[in-house]
């Protein structure tokens, strides 16, 4: 009998020696920060900007890629940040993932697109769109309910338009969605004001051109080159770059920019408006 008491004593201070344990582990909790990037937050923070209704997330793609002579390669991964972290401020209760850099590209063998030169890194469409459910699944598991993919690169939308529809159909039961924000991309409205300004659609180009190096001007001046910026020439000459931006500018660049933003902002306020 005095074993079975020995024990049972045994087990029960065990137990209480637990509880102690238990209750003096310390409440963790964190003031809501001002910052928006996750990456700069602990998990504290985020919870406790999820806790206080900061349930939207912005996942911002880029892209490492050619952008002529005249520009760093990280040119998307600079502007899509810069604006991302603007958007998230202008729209409110809003967080930034970080950005994701690795994109379609196009083949490697033999190369294709900007692939053909050096410095380009790309990923299969198949990998970009696995990276990207595995983001939104994470955040979806961290709280957030609204979940934004911003590209700056071409390529990389109808990948973020497929994942978006295919995560918002799997979690309509819980309301829960992921949105292709096309309105960052569309850039019909820069182009229409730099057509007024007395450029021409072959000047503006479509890839390191005028649009481009403007905003990345505006965004990270040390990474472009202007004065090392090819003319487009009667004879073809391959510089990677679509149209001509000698005639880019930082005021330009903070113009342009500035659309994409207030584009992107309107339309993820009207998601936020029907939560």
């Amino acid at each position: 009998m005095t074993g079975r008491m020995n024990v049972g004593a045994a087990v029960g201070v065990a137990l209480v020696g637990l509880a102690g344990l238990f209750i003096a582990q310390p409440t963790l909790t964190a003031p809501l920060s001002p910052r928006l990037e996750i990456k700069d937050l602990t998990w504290v923070e985020v919870r406790a900007a999820v806790q206080a209704g900061h349930t939207t997330v912005i996942v911002p793609t880029g892209g490492i890629e050619q952008n002529g002579p005249h520009m760093v390669v990280g040119k998307h991964d600079y502007i899509v940040g810069w604006a991302a972290t603007r958007i998230a401020r202008e729209v409110g209760r809003t967080l930034v993932a970080p950005v994701v850099s690795y994109v379609p590209q196009g083949s490697w063998e033999p190369p294709t697109g900007h692939l053909r030169f050096a410095g380009t890194i790309g990923v299969s469409e198949e990998a970009f769109e696995g990276a990207l459910e595995g983001i939104a699944r994470s955040l979806r598991a961290g709280g957030f309910e609204i979940i934004c993919f911003i590209g700056d690169h071409g390529a990389s939308q109808p990948a973020q338009a497929r994942v978006a529809e295919r995560l918002t159909r799997a979690w309509a039961a819980d309301g829960a969605r992921v949105v292709q924000i096309g309105s960052y991309y569309d850039d019909r409205q820069q182009i229409e004001a730099l057509v007024a300004e007395g450029e021409t659609r072959a000047r503006i180009g479509q890839h390191a051109g005028i649009i481009d190096t403007s905003e990345l001007m505006a965004v990270n001046p040390t990474g472009v080159h202007l004065e090392r910026a090819v003319r487009p020439t009667l004879i073809p000459v391959t510089t990677g770059v679509s149209g001509d931006p000698t005639t880019s500018s930082v005021e330009r660049g903070r113009a342009l920019i500035a659309m994409r933003i207030a584009a992107a902002g309107r339309q993820i306020r009207a998601l936020m408006a029907v939560q």
